[in-house]
């Protein structure tokens, strides 16, 4: 299974199997669970979803960084940064399947 890339159209996909609504209900309620969760972090909030994880919204102060080809410093301005923090749950089930790659 490396290379797949699980979509909207995946997620929407696999609602309407298991909850029953329609397709186009189960996309409309995977877009609307994926923009709340955007809106949220777009405030400064942080999402956290039970046994898979917490996104948070980190800010990352100003520093200087160095462009690879000249050397030349070049200043990087304050920013915020996503960041993912999978659950216990969500590691050890991926960490399962680590002997078997498929």
């Amino acid at each position: 299974m490396k290379g797949n890339t699980v979509t909207r159209a995946h997620l929407a996909e696999a609602v309407y199997q298991e909850v029953g609504l329609s397709r186009n209900e189960s996309a409309e309620l995977v877009d609307s669970v994926l923009n709340e969760i955007s809106d949220a972090l777009a405030r400064g909030e942080s999402v956290k979803i039970s046994s898979f994880g917490s996104f948070l919204v980190r800010m990352k102060g100003e520093r200087i960084g160095r462009n690879p080809k000249t050397g030349e410093e070049v200043p990087i301005k304050p920013r915020r940064v996503l960041v993912f923090r999978s659950s216990h749950v969500l590691k050890d089930r991926v960490n399962k399947g680590a002997g078997n790659p498929a």
